[in-house]
């Protein structure tokens, strides 16, 4: 009996020290993820007739801020019939 006992015991040991090593690597094994998907920015698209264009006029403008007058560039942009 003490033999049967002794021997069903040492196979549970050598399959616990088979399987416990492949257990505990596979828990350490870093896993990958994919990288998050790419959206593309969304933008305006205007598309007016062809008989519409766009003018713009642009200035120069003093604007006194805390840290000193600063000279910054102004423009105003509309749509014209042409």
């Amino acid at each position: 009996m003490k033999s049967i006992a002794f021997v069903a015991g040492l196979a549970l040991l050598l399959g616990a020290a088979t399987v416990g090593p492949s257990l505990a690597q596979t828990a350490q094994r870093p896993r990958h993820h994919a990288p998050p998907p790419r959206y593309a920015r969304p933008y305006i698209e205007i598309r007016p007739q062809h008989l519409l264009y766009r003018r713009c006029v642009d200035w120069l403008e003093l604007q006194h801020r805390p840290s000193g007058t600063v000279l910054y560039p102004q423009y105003r942009c509309w749509w014209v019939r042409g």
